[in-house]
């Protein structure tokens, strides 16, 4: 071990930092001044505290040489936790480790550079260097649910993400806070590079890799097998379901994705074999087709539409909730229609009952009716040959068309009009009055006449 700087707590960093010499060279190196030494003497006995603190030490979880209680520094700048997972089939830390795969991209539940670690019954990821795995990324083999292979959306050269959801992780609830987060790593198009496959199997994995999905696909299956666990690896299939807008930086490629909002987080929607799965913002969706109850399309615009997908809840599926993906692009409508929501049996709501009856009352109100149209006419539309989407459509033009006749009924010309109304009456007024004028005037010279003849009459003239 490296000599430690004057004042250093060499035991404290001794055992917080054994697995890493080089952080401790570094934090010597940087001990120049008592300030330093005091502060890195803190940092040593806090973490160890927080490592060793008052449980028993039969309960404490043991890493590589039983010091740290899984804790290892990931790197220089900071200081990591890296908590041993336990699971029903011990700590995963202690089995040995039959195929590591070096330095792979990890984009959720953390985005950083990890070696995957394939166990007996584990699969888990540590950082470089280190012998525990990472908090959140160690799963046994029993407990992964559902495993895809993917293309990584809007990217100019071809990249693949796996992506396994642990059971119970692929819808969160409302009420309660999922125990395990999805697993999704990138691996590169190439060929695996020498010295990234390392362990026992590494010899039988030779065989297979011939690129990273040849690598994974025979990995992950045989460890699943040997779990007894049946799951299988998903991917896409641009035969039965792809998207018709066109990818501008892969113009000759179909896409498999759909871009979606889910509230303000944009994403992409995949339709695949089992299921629909959105992401890869947090947190990722998958909606297996058997949890499907229903699936509506609403806020239907020129361009855009959204999609409802109504799914069973709860262990008996007695209740639902739904899942609303907004700003669907309207070229995409018929293939998730006709290609996947019909092909699979899915029951479209768009015009189920309750739907129907809000858009019952409000025609209902447009046309000044009191109460609710005949039996009869309670589906109106049916049989007229349009598509669920299509008509929906019709309606929403039919509304906004109707909000503005009532817009153009309701306007009022304002007091323009009044004050028209009022002049005419004045100008009627002043008439009347110039009249009674010319009256008096007439009725005051025939006086003056009179007069006149009078005074003719007296002088004789």
């Amino acid at each position: 071990m490296p000599i430690m700087a004057a004042g250093l707590d060499s035991h404290r960093l001794g055992a917080v930092f054994h697995s890493r010499p080089d952080i401790i060279e570094g934090i010597k190196r940087a001990a120049d001044s008592p300030g330093r030494v005091t502060l890195f003497n803190n940092i040593a006995n806090f973490v160890y505290d927080q490592i060793n603190g008052s449980e028993p030490a039969a309960k404490r979880r043991r890493v590589d040489n039983g010091v740290g209680n899984g804790f290892t520094a990931s790197n220089t700048n900071g200081i990591k936790s890296e908590v041993v997972v336990k699971s029903e089939g011990g700590d995963a830390a202690d089995e040995q480790v039959l195929l590591e795969i070096k330095e792979l991209s990890v984009s959720v539940p953390q985005r950083k550079k990890f070696d995957l670690c394939f166990t007996e019954n584990h699969f888990y990821a540590r950082a470089p260097g280190t012998k525990a795995p990472v908090q959140g990324i160690c799963h046994a083999w029993t407990d992964i649910e559902y495993a895809f292979y993917l293309p990584v959306p809007e990217k100019a050269q071809v990249q693949h993400n796996y992506i396994l959801f642990p059971r119970g992780s692929c819808l969160p609830s409302k009420t309660e806070t999922p125990t395990a987060e999805p697993l999704v790593f990138t691996i590169p198009a190439t060929a695996p590079k020498q010295g990234t496959v390392l362990g026992p199997e590494a010899g039988d994995a030779t065989a297979v890799s011939d690129s990273y999905r040849t690598l994974f696909d025979w990995a992950l299956t045989k460890h699943l097998r040997s779990a007894g666990n049946p799951a299988e690896i998903v991917s896409a299939n641009p035969a039965r379901f792809h998207s018709m807008a066109r990818q501008p930086h892969r113009p000759n490629e179909k896409a498999v994705h759909v871009k979606a909002f889910r509230g303000s987080k944009d994403g992409y929607l995949f339709f695949l074999p089992n299921g629909i799965l959105w992401g890869f913002k947090k947190p990722l969706l998958f909606v297996p087709l058997t949890r499907i109850a229903a699936v509506s399309y609403t806020s239907v615009l020129q361009r855009t539409f959204n999609m409802v997908v109504e799914v069973f809840t709860g262990e008996g599926g007695d209740g639902t909730e739904e899942l609303e993906f907004a700003m669907l692009d309207q070229e995409d409508y018929r293939g998730i229609d006709e290609a996947y929501v019909r092909r699979n049996g899915l029951q479209d709501r768009s015009m189920a009952e309750q739907r129907r009856a809000k858009m019952e009352l409000a025609e209902n109100m447009r046309n000044g009716k009191k109460g609710g149209g005949d039996e009869g006419d309670a589906a109106p539309n049916a049989g007229d040959g349009l598509t669920e989407l299509e008509r929906a459509q019709a309606e929403e033009e039919q509304r906004l068309q109707d909000e503005e006749d009532e817009e153009e009924e309701d306007y009022d010309p304002g007091s323009e009009g009044d004050s028209e109304g009022e002049g005419e009456t004045s100008d009627e007024g002043d008439a009347e009055g110039d009249d009674d004028a010319d009256m008096e005037e007439a009725e005051e010279y025939e006086e003056d006449e009179d007069e006149g003849d009078e005074r003719l009459a007296v002088t004789g003239r």
